[in-house]
């Protein structure tokens, strides 16, 4: 089965629940989340009850909850020396959220140097990294990023730096980001090299997750702006060869693609997917 799914809202009214109805309404096999805003520390608390009747639609609906995805707040900056602190005390109750859940696996943006060089902020994620996973049920995905600013993980050898010298190897993994590896300079009409080069240096097993996106820049932009499927510079069929590799038939795929005029182009997005084809047109 094809996994597709998109960006959803959790709200503190229905959460998971309400997710997981989103979801569903759009036609998706899986689907990611923020627990909260991804811009704060305001957290609802969880309603056990909510989470229940969201695993028994889920069921009813053919959608694994451990393949279902969360992503980490984009204030966790586990790379800047002076936020390092907060960043790890935040991640850590946010794992332990994400846990309650029920959900296996967190997306996290490995972070920005702030001008403290890469060398020392890559060392700064693996300190922060190494504190949080100790005591985690939760495995977190590093997700490849576009190398806006002096982000960090915009390369397979950062992102193996990153796994090399983080203690707890079986509570990591990788989310491809299709828009972050075109800006970053890969060339996704050449999809299969750069799983070769992942496999050689990192091996597919770490991989656990892909977000779909086209982009609204050239190869090697650098800026990290996402755009419908199909109307990008990746391209719809490019992005359908990616979706139906074999080599990644059992990986959660993740649209994160914008909203038109405040409306999600998700269901007409999927569809087209499942299609193989361009058809529904959201813009």
């Amino acid at each position: 089965m094809l996994l597709i799914g998109s960006h959803v809202n959790y709200n503190s009214k229905e959460q998971l629940l309400g997710a997981t109805k989103d979801a569903i309404s759009f036609g998706s096999t899986t689907f990611m989340f923020y627990t909260g805003a991804p811009q704060n520390t305001v957290r609802s608390n969880i309603d056990d009850t909510l989470t229940e009747k969201a695993k028994v639609l889920m069921k009813e609906n053919n959608i694994d909850i451990e393949k279902v995805i969360v992503h980490a707040p984009y204030i966790i900056n586990l790379a800047n020396t002076e936020k390092l602190d907060f960043a790890v005390d935040f991640l850590k109750k946010e794992l332990k959220r994400v846990d309650k859940l029920g959900i296996k696996y967190m997306v996290l943006h490995p972070g920005s140097h702030v001008g403290l060089g890469r060398e020392v902020g890559l060392n700064n994620i693996v300190t922060g990294l190494n504190e949080v996973l100790k005591d985690s049920n939760v495995t977190i995905l590093l997700e490849t990023m576009a190398g806006k600013g002096t982000e960090l993980g915009t390369s397979i050898d950062e992102i193996k730096y990153l796994i090399d010298n983080t203690k707890y190897k079986d509570k990591i993994g990788i989310c491809l980001d299709t828009c972050h590896l075109n800006d970053s300079g890969y060339d996704m009409n050449k999809f299969d090299e750069l799983l070769d080069e992942f496999d050689k240096k990192i091996g597919l097993d770490y991989i656990k997750c892909i977000h779909i996106n086209d982009s609204k820049n050239p190869i090697s932009s650098h800026k990290d702006r996402h755009e419908n499927i199909g109307y990008g510079t990746i391209g719809f069929d490019t992005l359908i060869n990616i979706i139906y590799n074999k080599r990644l038939e059992d990986i959660p795929k993740i649209l994160e693609t914008p909203y038109i005029e405040k409306n999600p182009p998700y269901k007409e997005e999927i569809e087209n997917i499942k299609l193989k084809e361009f058809k529904n047109k959201v813009k």
